[in-house]
């Protein structure tokens, strides 16, 4: 019951395919939402207009392009993407980089905010802003205009940017699964166009192509009858209207209308067989898809069909997750899932199954054991039962979302309405969705269901692929054996059987406890209550969602207190008692019984912490509070899920041996962390020797103590009413009277300078971490130091290797806070680039921080971060998660709960002399490392 509300926003948002209500074929076609205007000007341009005030104060636009790598030439390989960066390196009214600088001065992120992507048949630019700022609001029109007609396409900066796009291709490839997907993909998008354009190109082509080729497809295709502005936002529909006419009514085409045409992949009548293998790839996955023809949405016929799909994934995907938690599953992970082929593309969707094997010597076994229970949902279909819980989880999705209608953020809206103009899905409103769904469901009979699953199994359209290790190459079935094992017969076979368990999860009845004391929270509109059993509760209402309630509770301690003796069973004990069940039920019995709650909840043990998390709403809160009481009193292990989490355990652990990031990773923790046995994974001896019992009774024992524990409840809820629910389950917590700290257990931070350099990996790609790490004077002014620093850092970082030096694609820059044990800071610099030149840019780096050092924080950097500071406090402040976080760590660390109405008086004590003061002590610490991972083959 996770998400659920998100989970049917999108089942909402993202219905394919129809332009209006009309009568086809005596069928209802599915309606338009009329909250939305959709319209044009005379030049073909598209506009989407949403008002939705949620959040407050913003507004997203996008620029759509009906457009992308499809339409590329021979010779303009990778130039759609290419143009795409060429966006944000000058346009008209904002030559060179002064897009990014204006937005960064007005508290818009780059990347975070401010980007865009490219794909087969698209291109999309997104800009969110404030609009309580008219002139920045306005200036977002313009550059949005800039962007569909006026981009400057400099020789220069054309020349400057090869290098970057060759680095982007690097970072996200230069990889075991792009290796992979070279093999694959002359399979997947065999005889089709798609093959011969991915989006990244080809990168001989990216250095070699004559600029007049990238100006060409500009002007060929960034037309305004193949655009879109999407604006959706608190912003009136008429003042985004005029800006629209404004700066896109005077765009004139370049040349005739010419349309992109529609590209699909062809069928294969006879199966195809494919196996790959590489050396760094450590499982076994055999793949199987059946592809099918897309069928637009127009009717609700249609409709209905997509929603018995839907609720066939949802049964089909509920029987292996049980399969799994029933233990001794003969793979480790696999899925059956029907919808768009390879993302949706070529107008195909597509049966897809997965099979995840233990080993390559159990790899007949697992593609069986899926393949039967495909065959056994085909043969005898599905239970009433089963079809009862998803209808009930699908129907509590829907009316969630319905009573969030008001609260849905504006950026959820997005995809529907480029969708729409993209691939022409429908744009339904949610009263609409939510009315078809509660008068639909109870019509859908299981038999309507057990139709469905034998039309997605075909002999024709079958792709059959097995990924694996080279290092299995001798044991691996050739591909005719394979097919076999995928398409053989299944003579004895049983119906399934479904576990329903009757009776309620708590049987016992909870006396109430009383009220120690109570006091009102005034600066943060909240209420502390402290039960008999000295439990802590904080209750703070919102109205930031209209049927949100989250939690948290949480006490010092964790594994820190943990014998070293049973250690590695204290280390994996959240890991396998909250997976056993509670109670006398399993996993999947609860599962079960909370079908159509809205409860999500998780225990969990930490180095220095333990505690429980949830989510739920009004109607479910009380179950969700009997939930958190049975999981912290009648905790259960279950032989299975501990042999299942060995078994995964050991897969993860060969696999991380074999992976070069994974090796790397390992050794940065070493490097910040030290070989505390308390932070050090768990070798496969100590896992074997690691006793289950004992995690089970370490569990307990850090859960014995009510006494120790605060707990955080933020959402829209009443007092007075939730009060008595809290006394009950949470009251009724044992409490021993002891009162527990942590234990420092000697994490050894980085001391003094180091430097490592390892050899792993195939691939000419160098992987860099630079450390800056020390212990530091906690302050909320030297927090924000901290994240200036870190902001600054990247806008200088990024300008530095990228810009100027073409030599990386995204550096990213990281800020790590701790106060458990000691207050220490970690500032990190990652970045990937050619083997050949790690060192020049590592030197350019720090070249680059000695220079701010030396020259200091300037007032422009300064504000810059203050404005994305402050556009981000306003967000925080009518965010229930942000609420929960604060008054967690205002409890937790003992820290003044009144210093949030301090936020904004604080941030602008921070000056250019404080913070240079600050990023200079920051980055000259004698604690650094440099860490750089190379290719294998350049090991001297």
């Amino acid at each position: 019951m996770k998400n659920i509300i998100l989970k049917a926003l999108f089942l909402i948002l993202s219905l394919p395919n129809v332009l209006e209500a009309q009568e086809t074929n005596n069928e209802k076609t599915l309606p338009l939402d009329q909250e939305v205007l959709i319209d044009s000007l005379d030049n073909g341009l598209t506009y989407y207009i949403k008002e939705n005030d949620e959040p407050n104060n913003r507004a997203y636009l996008y620029l759509v392009l009906k457009a992308g790598s499809l339409q590329e030439t021979d010779e303009q390989s990778g130039l759609a993407h290419f143009t795409e960066h060429m966006a944000f390196n000058g346009t008209e009214h904002f030559p060179k980089n002064e897009l990014i600088d204006y937005l960064q001065s007005a508290g818009v992120r780059f990347g975070a905010d401010l980007n865009a992507h490219t794909g087969f048949d698209q291109t999309v630019y997104k800009l969110p802003l404030p609009t309580d700022d008219n002139i920045l609001l306005e200036s977002g029109f313009k550059i949005l205009s800039d962007w569909s007609n006026k981009m400057l396409l400099n020789e220069e900066d054309i020349e400057s940017e090869r290098g970057i796009i060759i680095e982007e291709e690097r970072q996200r490839g230069k990889n075991v699964n792009e290796r992979l997907s070279k093999q694959l993909l002359p399979v997947l998008l065999e005889d089709s166009r798609f093959l011969e354009r991915i989006p990244i190109g080809k990168t001989e082509n990216i250095k070699n192509f004559k600029t007049s080729q990238l100006r060409d497809f500009y002007n060929t295709w960034y037309q305004p009858y193949l655009q879109a502005v999407v604006v959706v936002g608190d912003i009136e529909t008429d003042q985004a209207e005029s800006y629209i006419k404004k700066y896109f009514g005077e765009i004139r085409s370049k040349n005739l209308r010419n349309y992109p045409k529609d590209y699909t992949i062809p069928n294969n009548q006879n199966s195809k067989v494919k196996i790959v293998t590489d050396p760094e790839f450590s499982y076994n996955v055999v793949s199987v898809v059946y592809k099918h023809r897309s069928k637009p949405l127009k009717t609700e016929a249609d409709f209905l069909q997509a929603i018995k799909r839907s609720a066939v994934n949802a049964m089909l995907g509920a029987r292996i997750r049980e399969i799994i938690q029933k233990g001794n599953a003969p793979f480790l992970n696999a899925s059956m899932k029907y919808g768009g082929y390879q993302g949706g593309i070529g107008g195909l969707d597509a049966f897809n199954i997965q099979v995840v094997a233990k080993d390559a010597s159990t790899t007949k076994k697992a593609v069986k054991a899926v393949m039967q229970e495909l065959e056994r949902a085909e043969r005898y279909g599905f239970n009433v039962t089963e079809w009862q819980r998803v209808r009930e989880n699908f129907l509590t999705s829907i009316n969630n979302t319905f009573a969030e209608k008001d609260k849905i953020p504006s950026e959820s809206y997005v995809n529907t309405y480029l969708n729409h103009f993209l691939k022409d899905e429908p744009i339904l409103s949610i009263d609409y969705t939510h009315s078809f769904y509660n008068e639909k469901l109870n019509e859908i009979s299981v038999e309507d269901l057990n139709s469905i699953i034998k039309e997605w199994v075909s002999d024709k359209n079958q792709i059959i692929f097995l990924q694996a290790s080279s290092s299995d190459a001798n044991i691996l079935p050739d591909e005719e054996t394979l097919k076999e094992w995928v398409n053989g017969e299944f003579e004895e076979l049983n119906a399934y059987t479904d576990d329903v368990i009757e009776g309620a999860l708590l049987e016992q009845k909870l006396p109430q406890s009383s009220i120690r004391s109570e006091k009102t929270l005034d600066v943060i509109g909240a209420k502390e209550i402290i039960l008999e059993n000295g439990l802590k509760v904080i209750l703070k209402p919102t109205d930031f969602k209209n049927d949100q309630i989250l939690f948290t509770g949480f006490s010092a301690g964790g594994t820190s207190l943990a014998n070293s003796e049973y250690l590695p069973a204290a280390k994996i004990a959240d890991n396998i008692i909250p997976a056993s069940g509670i109670s006398k039920f399993n996993a999947t019995q609860v599962q079960k019984m909370l079908a159509g709650k809205t409860i999500s909840i998780r225990p969990f043990i930490s180095t220095y912490s333990e505690g429980i998390s949830g989510a739920s709403n009004q109607e479910d809160i009380e179950q969700t509070l009997e939930l958190t009481y049975l999981y912290l009193t009648q905790p259960k292990f279950d032989t299975t899920v501990f042999a299942t989490f060995k078994q995964n355990y050991e897969v993860s652990l060969k696999a991380k041996t074999i992976n070069p990031i994974a090796v790397f990773q390992d050794t940065v923790t070493k490097v910040m962390q030290g070989e505390s046995s308390w932070v050090k994974p768990l070798t496969a001896k100590e896992l074997d020797e690691a006793d289950p019992q004992q995690a089970l009774s370490f569990f307990k024992d850090r859960f014995d103590d009510a006494g120790d524990f605060t707990f955080v409840f933020v959402g829209n809820f009443d007092i007075e009413k939730i009060t008595p629910l809290i006394q009950k389950y949470l009251g009724a917590l044992p409490d021993s009277g002891i009162k527990e700290s942590y234990k420092d257990v000697g994490i050894a931070a980085l001391q003094g300078e180091v430097e490592k350099k390892l050899y792993k990996g195939l691939e000419d790609k160098a992987t860099v971490v630079l450390i800056y790490h020390d212990l530091f004077k906690y302050s909320d002014l030297n927090t924000k130091a901290l994240q200036a620093t870190k902001i600054i850092l990247e806008d200088k970082i990024l300008k530095r290797l990228r810009e100027k030096e073409a030599g990386v694609y995204s550096p990213s820059i990281g800020l790590s806070l701790s106060r458990i044990p000691k207050p220490y800071y970690s500032l990190s610099i990652s970045f990937s680039c050619a083997s050949s030149r790690a060192e020049s840019l590592i030197a350019a780096a720090k070249e680059e921080i000695g220079k701010i050092i030396k020259s200091g924080v300037s007032l422009e950097d300064l504000n810059k971060f203050k404005a994305q500071e402050l556009r981000q406090h306003e967000l925080n402040l009518r965010n229930n998660n942000f609420w929960l976080s604060y008054i967690k760590n205002s409890y937790d660390y003992d820290l003044d709960l009144n210093r949030l109405k301090q936020y904004k008086k604080q941030l602008d004590s921070l000056t250019t002399i404080k913070a240079s003061k600050k990023l200079k002590e920051y980055l000259t610490t004698k604690n650094q490392a440099t860490l750089i991972l190379y290719p294998e083959n350049l090991d001297e």
